[in-house]
């Protein structure tokens, strides 16, 4: 199969690495270039880990590598994806796919609704979380730490879940697991109720640079803060008949490992692989992305339903008067989709049916 992945960090690159070793075509772009220079000249992806071997990377525009392409993988930071969206509907036609990984402030509805506009028949598949977790090594390295044993998905609209599925499959194996719909999905990711807890609570060893391991950061308080926003997020789903896992089931399915809190289960994952490092600086994705592509628009779609959520909301306020920013006005995507102007039930039928049932 021919896939365009859009995005070169360290899962753009384990996802070219993983495809490109088991016998796929693949296309890289980086929005700013950057990500692709050191490969300008023909120099291999090398990958270690999960996946090994030196790779052939071949870098294009986005017109070139969507017009490529059988499917289209947007493997970007949250902040990333109404600008990648942007540019890729521009050049998508009928048959293609679209898969966001990892699916994030409601975005496919937001690609639903350019695609709409422009007329054209393009399923979204939405991932619950990244297929796997790799970090760039060097200019051209990756290390790719590990490789999920399932992830959620499901397609908008709703009536193309088969379709999404088997895709799905056809590129990374039978690791996916179906749900409903991309609310489930928008409502499955536990990174911005994990990532808020840790970088919180270990705020000042960012703030100073100090050496820290993620997993090894989330200790008894840390782990009963990410358990009772783990039971906002319950909630919410529920308001809208969307069947999630819970935080511990996914550390289980994730990482094979059993407990009685997640702080027992991660200081598991933690003895078993040490890393990754966490954060050493304010400028990270646990906060600069997750806390407004993520706790904000889950605070949101609560608020819509009369869901009370006061740790999510307290989450956004905190790290916002931390920061000295508005988190919430950062997100870029939301305010395109209305959802303002929307009850629980439209913004469920949405999710189902994509843009056209506004």
């Amino acid at each position: 199969m021919k896939v365009a992945i859009l995005g070169a960090g360290g899962i753009g690159l384990g996802y070219t690495a993983f495809l490109t070793d088991s016998g796929h075509e693949v296309v890289v772009r980086s929005p700013s270039g950057a990500g692709t220079e050191a490969f300008k000249d023909g120099a291999p992806l090398q990958a270690s880990g999960s996946v090994t071997g030196s790779f052939a990377l071949s870098a294009a525009r986005c017109d070139e590598a969507v017009g490529f392409a059988d499917v289209v993988i947007l493997a970007l930071p949250s902040n990333g994806h109404r600008t990648a969206i942007d540019a890729a509907s521009a050049h998508l036609r009928d048959g293609q796919t679209v898969i966001i990984s990892s699916h994030a402030s409601m975005g496919a509805l937001y690609a639903s609704k350019r695609l709409a506009e422009r007329g054209i028949d393009v399923p979204v598949v939405a991932w619950g979380t990244t297929f796997l977790t790799a970090r760039r090594a060097g200019d051209t390295q990756v290390d790719i730490s590990n490789i999920r044993a399932k992830v959620d998905t499901a397609t908008l609209p709703a009536s193309a879940n088969e379709h999404g599925l088997e895709t799905c499959r056809a590129l990374f194996g039978d690791r996916f697991e179906p749900r409903s719909d991309v609310m489930a999905i928008a409502l499955s990711n536990f990174n911005p109720i994990a990532h808020m807890a840790n970088a919180l609570c270990n705020l000042t060893r960012m703030e100073r640079g100090e050496d820290w391991a993620n997993y090894d950061g989330i200790t008894g308080a840390v782990g009963r803060l990410m358990e009772a926003l783990d039971l906002e997020r319950l909630a919410i789903a529920r308001a809208y008949g969307a069947k999630v896992r819970t935080i511990q089931e996914h550390y289980k399915i994730s990482f094979d490992v059993d407990g009685d809190s997640i702080a027992e289960m991660a200081s598991i994952v933690h003895a078993r692989r040490g890393g990754p490092p966490g954060p050493k600086t304010l400028d990270t994705r646990f906060v600069l992305e997750d806390v407004p592509y993520g706790l904000f628009p889950c605070a949101a779609i609560a608020a819509t339903a009369n869901v009370p959520a006061p740790l999510h909301e307290a989450g956004i306020d905190l790290f916002s008067a931390l920061y000295g920013r508005d988190f919430r006005a950062e997100n870029d995507i939301l305010p395109e989709l209305a959802f303002d102007r929307l009850n629980a039930e439209q913004i469920g039928r949405m999710a189902r049916e994509g843009w056209k049932a506004a």
